[in-house]
């Protein structure tokens, strides 16, 4: 599950990881803690910032050889292709969602997630979209979390995974 913060990458995700009976590997809990820090001063993360963060979670999808449901914002090409390059066929659900209702839901969790409304917009720049790229499905992330569990794990169960807009 990949997109911008409050696309709902943690719900989707584990719905979809008990759907599917599959585990979870949480993208926010794999981030160092000068990641965090930064984060929780409103400082939107670099590419050097994600690096060890994007190793250390292909490491953790690797190791899981009967698949796993894995959240991360992914949100240039070259952090998917990093992931990819760590785990051959690697499948991304980008969970697209308007600025306005991220920054909504990011504003509604505010206190209870380590994420600040200030630095949604910022993700929104970062945002390379994927659609396009082999391997991906576009799904709207305000759709009801039965229904795009349904859509995800369908095109999973597909032997070939075309790229759905």
């Amino acid at each position: 599950m990949m997109g911008v913060a409050g696309c709902g990458k943690s719900s989707a995700g584990q719905a979809l990881a008990s759907k599917l009976g599959l585990p979870l590997i949480e993208g926010d809990e794999f981030h160092p803690a000068s990641n965090l820090d930064k984060m929780r001063q409103g400082l939107a993360l670099t590419d050097t910032d994600r690096a060890d963060w994007l190793s250390a979670l292909g490491m953790a999808l690797a190791q899981q050889q009967g698949g796993a449901v894995l959240t991360c914002s992914a949100l240039k090409r070259a952090y998917r292709d990093r992931l990819r390059e760590q785990v051959p066929g690697l499948c991304f659900v980008f969970l697209d969602i308007d600025p306005a209702t991220a920054h909504q839901r990011v504003t509604a969790r505010a206190g209870e997630h380590l994420f600040p409304p200030s630095l949604v917009e910022s993700q929104f720049a970062t945002l390379e979209s994927p659609v396009g790229e082999s391997g991906v499905l576009r799904i709207d992330a305000t759709q009801p979390l039965h229904q795009l569990n349904t859509v995800v794990a369908t095109w999973l169960g597909q032997p070939e995974k075309e790229t759905v807009k």
